[in-house]
């Protein structure tokens, strides 16, 4: 084949490759939507809830959900050594992540708590390039920088929310779950390479079902005037959507694109919390965070873009 009909072919190829990460992007940003959600959530139910019981019952739904489809997700590829990473990755996601996250947000506001989020990616970025021997592009690597700018700025110009009790050692506890969430998922990309993604999604929640039990007793404990309907809205959205669809979908999507470009849609969760925190909670959200945000969503899609001549190359690789 000459290289005019190499050249011609380009465009087809592009296509293709934009179609074929098409699903796992729309995962990602479902992901990003129902986390961004989730804080929002989180800091309603904590408020009247203990933190464990609001757990159990987060997980204890998500459990509930796959239970039909159990029969499905029995992992068969299991190979000798799998148990010394599956159990980190169900310890640090969702366990301690969960434990850490859901007392942070009754210190700090579901906005700033959602800005301690942008660590993941680089978290993520480097834990990829060390264990997983990842190479990151320099697109990649520039949108990311350009989103962790935005997710600064975001910050800065979040002073005038609302406070929480007490934001400092809410944020530094946001800041371990986030450490938490990223080992979790450099493992996660790990395994899913013969593990079914939502398998590994069950046993994170089957997981979480066990640590926070404990939670029970403070459910036994809540008089029956606690449980209103918003209360019972929040605790299904944790459940259904932030748990099951936010992980079942990222851990889906992380199987089929590189960790590190996964992990670049994590700064548009600060985002959404910045959002569903001005429009459900009323915290503050001014013009130059809107801006801030503009930008967050621009680093995400530079890192997300693929060079015209990577699909050359790849494309005369295919037709040599």
């Amino acid at each position: 084949m000459t290289a005019l009909d190499q050249e011609k072919q380009t465009p087809i190829s592009m296509s293709l490759d934009t179609r074929h990460d098409l699903l796992p992007i729309l995962a990602l940003l479902a992901a990003v939507l129902f986390w961004g959600g989730s804080f929002v959530a989180m800091r309603v139910s904590v408020k009247v809830l203990h933190p464990q019981a609001v757990m159990f019952c987060r997980m204890a739904i998500a459990c509930l959900a796959m239970l039909p489809f159990a029969g499905r997700l029995k992992p068969d590829k299991y190979l000798r050594g799998d148990l010394k990473l599956l159990l980190p990755m169900v310890l640090l996601q969702p366990c301690l992540y969960f434990l850490f996250e859901s007392n942070a947000l009754k210190l700090t506001t579901s906005s700033q708590a959602g800005v301690i989020s942008a660590s993941v990616p680089l978290l993520v970025g480097i834990g990829a390039w060390l264990f997983l021997s990842e190479s990151i592009s320099r697109r990649t690597i520039a949108g990311l920088i350009i989103s962790v700018a935005g997710v600064a700025l975001l910050t800065l110009l979040g002073e005038g929310s609302h406070p929480g009790d007490n934001p400092f050692w809410g944020n530094i506890l946001e800041f371990l779950g986030m450490g938490c969430a990223a080992g979790s998922m450099v493992i996660v990309k790990q395994l899913s390479s013969r593990y079914n993604p939502w398998t590994l999604s069950g046993m994170q929640f089957l997981a979480g079902v066990l640590f926070f039990s404990p939670g029970i007793g403070h459910l036994m404990a809540c008089p029956r005037a606690v449980f209103t309907g918003n209360l019972l809205l929040s605790l299904g959205f944790l459940g259904l959507f932030a748990s099951l669809g936010a992980f079942g979908l990222y851990n889906w999507a992380m199987s089929r694109i590189p960790a590190a470009r996964a992990s670049v849609f994590i700064n548009l969760v600060p985002v959404a919390a910045v959002i569903f925190g001005w429009t459900i909670l009323g915290e503050t959200l001014s013009l130059g965070q809107s801006g801030a945000a503009v930008m967050v969503a621009a680093g995400v899609i530079i890192s997300q873009r693929t060079p015209k001549t990577k699909a050359r190359d790849s494309l005369g690789k295919k037709t040599a």
